[in-house]
């Protein structure tokens, strides 16, 4: 049906600037950075999946996905993420927010020309506590490298609604709906120096347990920073992510269980 395939795609998109809690900011120092008290960074960034397959289930309706992110890129209302992280010694501050807006307007095909309207905002706020497990170096030229472990909670909401306008007096109801909750998530990074421009990173995030409906929520990154700047490096690499959502709506069932990957790109400025 057309507005499965719409709620579909459009909730495919939601994940495009979506990155909870992964590799971005440094337990490590960045080459040049003071490591007497505080130190802070700041970063914006894009995931851009390549891939997007399983299952959205709107109002007890499930379409399969099988997107690309060619399909979607159109339909865009707004969006923006970024992450704080503030380090003094072994022990860190992170927080993490994302917005994206979709919405699409269209009409069904057939004599009466109804029309439907597609919207769906999805928002996370999220605060972790961080703390540095190892920290040494390695290799022959002595590279630093660090590993830090981070836990805390993260604020969800998603809404995902279908209007359909109709010729006649009376309008059928609005299908899906909004949803908040609070689920609890757990993550481990490593760290290690290339050169003085080079850094790699992988980190590895689980979240949801359960919360809210979000059974099982999964990040995985592996990629580099690179610095040729003082205060700010380029970030970029490849990232899976995979969620396990439902709930149960007045309007019938709400479920969204995908899988994603595919490159990321961002900048981090460090003071």
């Amino acid at each position: 049906m057309l507005h499965l395939r719409l709620i579909s795609a459009l909730v495919f998109l939601s994940g495009v600037l979506s990155m909870p809690g992964h590799s971005r900011a440094q337990s490590l120092p960045a080459p040049g950075q003071n490591e007497t008290g505080w130190r802070h960074e700041a970063s914006f960034y894009l995931f851009t999946p390549l891939r997007t397959t399983g299952t959205s289930t709107v109002a007890g309706q499930s379409a399969e996905l099988d997107l690309d992110l060619g399909d979607v890129l159109d339909v865009l209302d707004f969006a923006a993420a970024g992450r704080y992280e503030a380090w003094n010694g072994d022990f860190g501050i992170i927080v993490d927010a994302n917005y994206v807006g979709i919405e699409q307007d269209t009409t069904l095909p057939g004599p009466l020309g109804a029309g439907i309207n597609v919207d769906v905002r999805q928002k996370w706020f999220g605060v972790l506590g961080a703390y540095r497990v190892a920290n040494g170096v390695y290799g022959s030229r002595s590279q630093r490298y660090a590993i830090d472990l981070q836990g805390g909670l993260r604020y969800n909401s998603i809404r995902q609604e279908i209007d359909l306008t109709t010729p006649g007096p009376r309008n059928p109801p609005t299908l899906g709906g909004d949803q908040g909750w609070i689920e609890p998530v757990v993550g481990i990074r490593g760290m290690w120096r290339v050169n003085q421009k080079w850094t790699g990173i992988a980190s590895l995030e689980l979240g949801g347990f359960g919360a809210g409906g979000n059974d099982l929520q999964v990040g995985a990154n592996v990629g580099f920073d690179y610095q040729p700047w003082e205060k700010a490096a380029l970030t970029f690499g490849y990232r899976y992510f995979s969620v396990d959502y439902s709930d149960t709506l007045s309007s019938g069932e709400f479920a969204y269980d995908v899988d994603q990957h595919g490159p990321y790109i961002g900048i981090k400025y460090f003071f």
